[in-house]
């Protein structure tokens, strides 16, 4: 690991020991922050599973139910029930926050107030196979929405893991040991040069007491 190209004095050794506990202090959040996403990444991931396999059994239910109404209905009653929607639904889009980054949140808005028996159609010509129908793919819209802000939401956070990730290896593969060298050879040259001039001082030392001895001579 190469060294930061600096020069080897006190101040340099203090600036750099702050930076290496800043750097130190950041690499410990920065990991933490990591652990915490993919904790909640595999949360998510399970409640994906979850309401997709609830979305498909819903889906089965009411594609079933329609191929048996279809069976015994005309064409031109089906087109014809099918003609004036029951109601009319927008989408509201908000945003929450997880870990300082937004993440969607999706909720449906009713025009009108429906319960499980409105149909736009009438029950003279239809079957109850259709009713059961729709009343299945109905409850599929909550948790298609419900499914998309989840899978949005694992869109972004494994975009957010893999940006914190590579922070976490480059703060502690890169940053923390090219800091920690850097100090260590700093700390070895201030000890050398301390040697060196401890030694000068001795030399001194020596010849002015050998003066002082040949001048009481």
């Amino acid at each position: 690991m190469a060294i930061l190209n600096v020069n080897p004095t006190r101040m340099e050794l203090s600036r750099l020991r702050k930076r290496l506990t800043t750097a130190t202090r950041g690499h410990k959040l920065l990991k933490d922050k990591q652990d915490e996403l993919v904790r909640q990444f595999i949360q998510l991931v399970k409640k994906n599973q979850a309401l997709r396999q609830k979305m498909e059994a819903a889906l089965q239910a009411g594609m079933a139910e329609y191929v048996l109404a279809s069976s015994s209905i005309p064409d031109v009653v089906l087109q014809e029930a099918f003609m004036i929607p029951l109601n009319k639904v927008t989408l509201d889009i908000q945003s929450r926050t997880i870990m300082n980054m937004d993440v969607p949140v999706l909720n449906p808005v009713y025009e009108d107030e429906t319960t499980d028996d409105d149909f736009s159609y009438g029950f003279v010509s239809t079957t109850s196979e259709l009713d059961l129908s729709l009343s299945h793919l109905d409850q599929m819209l909550p948790v298609m929405l419900q499914l998309a802000e989840i899978e949005k939401t694992c869109q972004l956070m494994a975009n957010e893991i893999e940006r914190t990730r590579r922070r976490v290896n480059a703060l502690e593969y890169m940053t923390i040991p090219k800091l920690t060298e850097t100090i260590q050879y700093i700390e070895s040259n201030l000890a050398e040069d301390e040697r060196a001039t401890l030694t000068r001082l001795m030399k001194v030392t020596d010849i002015i007491a050998e003066n002082e001895a040949d001048q009481s001579y």
